[in-house]
């Protein structure tokens, strides 16, 4: 299941995203990779430790604090900070899957990777291909999103970045250990609580809501790993 988040960040946000990354201390971005993707990552990457991330990383988990599609889709319980890339013209980053389990930069702690998220910072008239295509169980998806906006997609997928043909690509990428690991019940989950919402919104007083919300909360209380 693919999910799009859109807004994330305001456009004041992005602003400053764009203003802090134009002169960040890039580098390769194959320093960081397994030695299975090292041949298919051609970019540009922020370590995790560097301060122009930590300090946009942070505005970006707070956000998504705050952000009800996000805990409905994700079930979040860790979120990594966010990471930076960027892709200039002629670079791209061939099919790969994420590794399951990420250690938390600059700590022991480690999580796994039930869910992938990429934050689109560059608006997309900016720059040329550069789509994020994600193969699934119903074959592939390209997606390349408003600046602002974010996809969330199985940490499971084989995914890859389209070639920039010209402009500059900006995006943040992280990981969410979900309290649900399964994918399939995710979706159920997802798919249920949008439909009470929507029953919520349309007929507010209708019996079945308190039922409805029970099947949820007992579901994700049998699903659950906290």
């Amino acid at each position: 299941m693919m999910i799009k988040i859109p807004q994330v960040l305001d456009a004041e946000q992005l602003t400053q995203c764009r203003a802090a990354l134009e002169n960040a201390a890039w580098a390769d971005g194959r320093l960081s990779a397994g030695y299975l993707s090292q041949s298919a990552k051609n970019n540009a990457q922020l370590a995790d430790t560097d301060p122009t991330a930590l300090e946009l990383g942070d505005m970006i988990l707070v956000a998504l604090e705050k952000n009800a599609l996000f805990t409905s889709a994700a079930l979040p319980l860790k979120v990594l900070p966010p990471l930076f890339n960027r892709y200039a013209e002629g670079q791209t980053y061939g099919p790969h899957i994420d590794g399951a389990i990420r250690p938390a930069g600059g700590t022991a702690e480690r999580i796994r990777t039930d869910l992938s998220a990429t934050l689109f910072l560059s608006p997309p008239q900016s720059y040329g291909g550069g789509e994020l295509v994600v193969r699934d169980t119903f074959g592939e998806r390209s997606t390349k999103l408003a600046a602002g906006d974010m996809v969330l997609y199985p940490g499971t997928s084989v995914h890859r970045v389209e070639p920039i043909t010209r402009g500059v690509r900006l995006a943040a990428f992280f990981w969410i250990q979900s309290m649900v690991r399964d994918n399939t019940q995710r979706t159920v989950l997802f798919e249920l609580d949008t439909a009470i919402q929507r029953l919520a919104r349309e007929v507010p007083q209708h019996a079945a809501l308190v039922d409805l919300a029970g099947v949820y909360h007992n579901l994700l209380r049998g699903w659950a790993d906290t």
